[in-house]
């Protein structure tokens, strides 16, 4: 999937270059392998605009999380409600998760992914960066809501969609590793995601 800029015009401001350029350095580089000085020179804006925009380092790094979020999430239910309009009712009954796993494929196989940004962020700089966690885990829970729109409103239906989050969020840090790591990591989810499908099934729905 292909982040959209945080601006629609063709020539950004100063604040959308810098934020423009914090989207691609912290996903590809790290949070804190990303020094402010490069991110001023790349978005050819002065220390003295950078700062007016964002008061610290700390606050890009909020701005970038939270226009990650709102744009990452809507792919995913985009992707999700388009895969599920390509199944069958059929396989919308006996495999509601499958629409899970094609846009995992998606989502790998985009040519900067380096699996998901909250949990990298959070491992970087969650303790040291106050609003990091709470934004992280607002993402986590939408995700999850995601996954459980596909699923039937059975009584396993939050906990199988929280587990298949979980698994989601495996595979992603296996994904990154390599092109054959990331085809293990899709084989690896369909399996979780099979095996809970069949345990859902057991459950009875509510009455």
């Amino acid at each position: 999937m292909r982040i959209p800029r945080p601006s629609s015009s063709s020539l950004p401001s100063a604040r959308d270059r810098i934020l423009n350029k914090a989207q691609a350095l912290f996903y590809q580089n790290g949070v804190r392998g990303t020094g402010v000085d490069r991110i001023i020179a790349e978005a050819s804006v002065t220390k003295v605009t950078f700062y007016r925009h964002f008061p610290s380092k700390d606050d890009l790094v909020l701005a970038y999380l939270e226009h990650r979020h709102a744009a990452w999430t809507a792919w995913f239910r985009e992707a999700l409600v388009a895969a599920r309009a390509d199944q069958s009712e059929d396989e919308r009954q006996n495999a509601p998760l499958a629409p899970l796993l094609d846009a995992a494929r998606a989502w790998f196989a985009t040519a900067d992914f380096r699996g998901c940004a909250f949990a990298n962020t959070v491992a970087e700089a969650g303790q040291s960066v106050p609003g990091i966690t709470g934004i992280a885990t607002r993402h986590k829970q939408e995700v999850r809501d995601a996954i459980a729109a596909l699923l039937p409103a059975t009584d396993a239906r939050a906990e199988t969609a929280w587990a298949a989050t979980l698994a989601l969020d495996g595979a992603a840090v296996n994904a990154q590793l390599s092109p054959p790591a990331a085809e293990a990591a899709l084989a690896g989810l369909r399996v979780i995601l099979d095996a809970l499908e069949r345990e859902r099934a057991v459950i009875p729905s509510r009455r």
